[in-house]
């Protein structure tokens, strides 16, 4: 360690070097939820997205028959919100444990870039906490954070909720019991079974908390036992639906008041990707450390909100899952 010689200049030119990529870590870092999701890249403020409805039909061959019904495209909007963050860090410090975990890799420190090795460091931290928002974040202009910064899923599923828009008696929304070790399999069956036809048709993916997919392995255990096509302690499909709805747990979902059932191209991401108001770089105010500065656009949506793209399951609306 004590030939490692970490300068600012070499911090700043590596920001300006790698900017783009490095400007794009914190949607990689925060791919364990977004991996299952649909990235929309290079938007700023409100972007409308929605779908396509109306009918065309073939008939009996009649040349004086026209179809003038409308196509209707229903709208969404996908806002994307602007965030910053400037930080102190010591850059032999974050050296430090990057160093620790190089050496517990195996890696040779010859060939690291060093200044851009804590540039990734620090970025993919900013993913993290992506992560850890997609559900419940809550835009406050005013705000600090990052569950702060953009409209996680859950709050639009509320927002949608609150105005009527997501409900039983729209087809999208079901009201369930509390899931238990002892359930679980038959509630989220229940969940897939009273989504559309036209959604179970589709290849999907049910967004749970850790906790009921894990009462799911335990139901799914006690109830099937040993039969021969049981072989593992690990189900990836929800048992039911033809390996056409993936059980997708996530720690993201913790504390969540919704389980989701939707399509990977129903959930929209969008991020800036390098516009020009985004940026990440390295500046020296203090005589020891350095200041991490970075801005980049993120947002969330769903494309749809229909019965044939979504349903949304819940116990009271309030009661966290």
């Amino acid at each position: 360690m004590a030939t490692i010689n970490i300068t600012d200049q070499q911090l700043a030119k590596s920001a300006q070097t790698y900017s783009k990529t490095l400007i794009k870590m914190p949607v990689i870092g925060a791919q364990a939820t977004l991996g299952h999701m649909t990235g929309r890249p290079g938007l700023r403020g409100k972007n409308t997205v929605g779908e396509l409805s109306g009918d065309i039909e073939l008939g009996p061959y009649d040349p004086k028959r026209v179809d003038s019904t409308g196509v209707n495209i229903t709208p969404r909007t996908l806002e994307t919100f602007l965030g910053s963050v400037i930080k102190e860090f010591d850059p032999n410090e974050v050296w430090q444990t990057i160093y620790g975990s190089l050496i517990t890799q195996g890696d040779a420190l010859k060939n690291v870039d060093i200044a851009q090795q804590i540039l990734a460091f620090l970025a993919a931290k900013l993913g993290k906490g992506l992560n850890s928002a997609i559900w419940g974040a809550k835009r406050v202009d005013a705000g600090t954070k990052t569950k702060e910064l953009f409209n996680g899923f859950d709050t639009i599923t509320t927002t949608e909720k609150t105005a009527g828009n997501i409900a039983a008696a729209k087809g999208n929304m079901i009201v369930i019991e509390a899931i238990t070790d002892a359930n679980a399999v038959g509630v989220l069956k229940a969940i897939y079974e009273s989504a559309s036809d036209e959604l179970q048709e589709e290849k999907s993916k049910l967004f749970i908390p850790r906790s009921v997919y894990n009462s799911y392995c335990q139901d799914y255990q006690s109830t099937v036992g040993s039969v021969p096509y049981n072989k593992e302690y690990k189900k990836t499909f929800l048992e039911g639906s033809s390996d056409m709805c993936e059980l997708v747990p996530l720690a993201s979902k913790k504390g969540s008041p919704y389980l989701h059932l939707t399509t990977k191209g129903n959930m929209l991401y969008g991020y800036g990707d390098g516009l020009a108001e985004e940026k990440m770089t390295v500046e020296k105010h203090h005589a020891f450390l350095l200041q991490f500065i970075s801005t980049m656009f993120f947002g969330t949506e769903f494309e749809s909100i229909s019965p044939e793209r979504l349903m949304v399951a819940t116990i009271d609306g309030e009661t966290a899952l």
